[in-house]
Parts: structure tokens; C-alpha cells; sequence
């Protein structure tokens, strides 16, 4: 098993701690700095644990980082750095998005408190459509356990110093999983059935599901919504965490109208009419307003000023 190293220097201010609390299913570990970052990166034919250190600060901020993987070329670790670049969001700026946020009591003090954390990215459309089906209709902590069990399950996996990482499945392995094998992961009929569905709509088209990328949002939302069990929801996931474009919004999302609810309309409840016109306040950066909202209703912190007409 051979290490390299590599230096990355994210755009400040940056903090990898709270840019990394949202995703539970890669290791996070002991180390001599800061919080590090564990996560296996599938290159295509080889697979390499990348272990992240913040050695700098916020201001200044400075990733240490380890790849171990039998003989990578500077091509595959080009590859790694390209990803580990888009999963842990580093070259976000954040600064126009907190200038804006200066005339809103409630987002300014929720990126005080969640000061540098940058949105972590998917590394495909594919990733980020799965991840949702997983997720409709559960609680966080059910997904939680479902997209383990999916990773540990058809995942391609790599074990370092004892310890066994999985990296997110290709969509060959799940494309040509029967729908009952795929019920074994606690999926419904109709989830596994819009699982596979997609998986095989990313191995059969030309060019994948990615190419959506060259497209604009509108027309991201209608290729994407085209596909069976995809609502808009997912389709504002895709282009926010897929495809990094700062305007996104997922309309439809209670746990997010309950958290604008509480800090902004005294809990009382509103409707995805009114959230979507209520929104406008954070454009065009309300991808990222979406994670901060997020971040406050996950850890229970940033909660304690509230909107005031």
C-alpha cells in the first residue's frame, strides 16, 4: 500500500469540520490537528483512501492529505484531488453570500455561527438522484442507516490499517441488481424499483446522467424530472450538490419549511407558496442559505435570534 501527500488551499474563510458534519456515512477519525476527513475515492480501476487534516485556520485555511492506494499515477491523483476539490466544496466563495446575508438578522447570525462551512458537493447526478430516493419519505436517521446498508452492500470497498472503507456504488452495480436483492436494503417496491431505474438510465444514455451539466437550471429540472420516481425536490438537489449552481432550492422539503417556520415566522405554518416567495430574500445564493438552514436544524445551534418584521 503506498502514501502521498498532497497540500489544498480552499477559499476562506473555510472550516472542514462543519463543511464534513453532514455526511455521517464517511469516517471521520483521530488525528493531530483538527477534525480529519476519511472517505474512499473510487478512480475507476483503483481506489484510494484519502484522509483530510485541517492544518490551517479559517482565515487561513490549509488541508493536509493523505491518499493510500497501490501505485497511483499523478493522472489518478490528479483525479483525487479533482474530487476530494468538489465533495469538500473548496474553492466556494463564500463572501458575496455573506455580504448579502448582512441585511437579514437570522442568516447573519447563522453564518457567524456556522462561520467557513462551504456546501459539500456529490460527486455525480447519479450519487445525488440515489441518495434522494433513499431519503423520501424517511426520517434522517432511517436514510442514514438505508444509505449504509446500500455503500457496505455495492459499494466498491478498500480496507487500510485494518479498518474497511466503501466508497459510493457505480451504477452497474446497481443497475444490474435484481429489485428484490434491492429490497433487501429496507427499500419499498416502488424505491428499489426507481433505483434501478435510475442506475440503468446512467449506464444506458450516452454520456450519463452528467451531462446535464451543460444545461440550464430549467432545463436541468425537466431532463431530470423526466425520470421515473424524480420530482422537483431531487432536481434542486442535483443543482445545488451535483452541478454547484448557487440558486437552487428544494421546495418541498418539510424538515426545511419547519426551520423557516421557527426563525422566521414564529413557527407558525406556511406554505411552499410562501417559502418559495419568502426565499427570494437569499437570492441567488440560496443554495448555500439552504445549507446554513440546514446546519441550524441538524445541531440545534444559530437558533437563538429570530425574524422580526
Amino acid at each position: 500500500m503506498n502514501r502521498y501527500t498532497l497540500t489544498l488551499r480552499p477559499t476562506a474563510p473555510y472550516d472542514l469540520e462543519m463543511t464534513t458534519d453532514n455526511q455521517p456515512y464517511f469516517r471521520k477519525g483521530d488525528g493531530p490537528s483538527a477534525a480529519a476527513y476519511q472517505r474512499l475515492l473510487d478512480l475507476g480501476e483503483k481506489l484510494t483512501v484519502a484522509t483530510v487534516y485541517s492544518t490551517g485556520t479559517a482565515a487561513e485555511p490549509v488541508l493536509s492529505v493523505t491518499l493510500q492506494g497501490n501505485e497511483l499515477n499523478d493522472t489518478e491523483i490528479s483525479v483525487a484531488q479533482d474530487q476530494l476539490e468538489k465533495v469538500l466544496g473548496l474553492h466556494q466563495d463564500l463572501q458575496p453570500f455573506y455580504s448579502s446575508a448582512a441585511t437579514d438578522p437570522v442568516m447573519t447570525h447563522l453564518t457567524e455561527t456556522f462561520h467557513g462551512m462551504h456546501q459539500s458537493g456529490a460527486l455525480s447526478v447519479f450519487e445525488t438522484i440515489a441518495q434522494a430516493i433513499l431519503g423520501q419519505q424517511l426520517s434522517a436517521s432511517v436514510a442514514r442507516v438505508i444509505r449504509g446498508l446500500m455503500i457496505e452492500t455495492y459499494g466498491p470497498s478498500l480496507t487500510v490499517e485494518g479498518f474497511t472503507h466503501y466508497a459510493f456504488p457505480r451504477p452497474q452495480a446497481i443497475a444490474e441488481a435484481s429489485v428484490e436483492e434491492l429490497r433487501a436494503l429496507k427499500l419499498s417496491w416502488r424505491k428499489a424499483e426507481y433505483l434501478q431505474g435510475v442506475a440503468r438510465a446512467e449506464t444506458e444514455t450516452a454520456g450519463g446522467l452528467d451531462r446535464v451539466s451543460e444545461l440550464e437550471d430549467s432545463e436541468v429540472v425537466k431532463e431530470i424530472t423526466a425520470l421515473r420516481g424524480v420530482g422537483g425536490w431531487t432536481a434542486q438537489w442535483v443543482l445545488s450538490r451535483a452541478l454547484g449552481r448557487p440558486n437552487a432550492f428544494p421546495l418541498g422539503d418539510l424538515a426545511l419549511r419547519r426551520i423557516v417556520s421557527q426563525l422566521y415566522f414564529g413557527g407558525e405554518t406556511i406554505t411552499d407558496s410562501q417559502l418559495a416567495d419568502f426565499s427570494t430574500r437569499w437570492s441567488p445564493h440560496r443554495s448555500l442559505a439552504t445549507s446554513y438552514l440546514f446546519a441550524a436544524l441538524r445541531t440545534g445551534r444559530g437558533q437563538s435570534v429570530t425574524y422580526v418584521p
